[in-house]
């Protein structure tokens, strides 16, 4: 039986159990959970970048959302919270639509 020992969607088990085979799962508490999530972000982002086709970078994007939404959550906060952040931030510090790349700054 293979080992996976990660965080998974809510629905895996369920997914699972409709083909017959039998599974382990344990519920976090929430420290264990945070630790999860951040795991889990590292391994959509490293989907991400080893993404061919468009269809496959949305497709992880999604998951990459759908972490930052529950972390949001685990924080006290909302992906809303964090959406007017990021709105916030792009206003004062621009976004990256103009794809600049700083090469370097003169020290004084």
């Amino acid at each position: 039986m293979p080992t996976y020992n990660k965080l998974v969607r809510d629905r895996i088990p369920e997914i699972i159990e409709k083909t017959g085979k039998k599974f382990t799962i344990s519920l976090l508490n929430d420290e264990q959970y945070i630790t999860e999530l951040k795991k889990k972000s590292f391994e959509e982002l490293e989907e991400y970048m080893s993404t061919t086709t468009h269809e496959d970078v949305l497709e992880e994007l999604a998951d990459v959302l759908e972490i930052i939404h529950a972390l949001a959550i685990c924080h006290g906060s909302s992906i809303e919270e964090v959406e007017k952040i990021r709105e916030r931030k792009a206003k004062d510090r621009g976004g990256f639509q103009e794809k600049i790349f700083l090469v370097e700054v003169e020290d004084d």
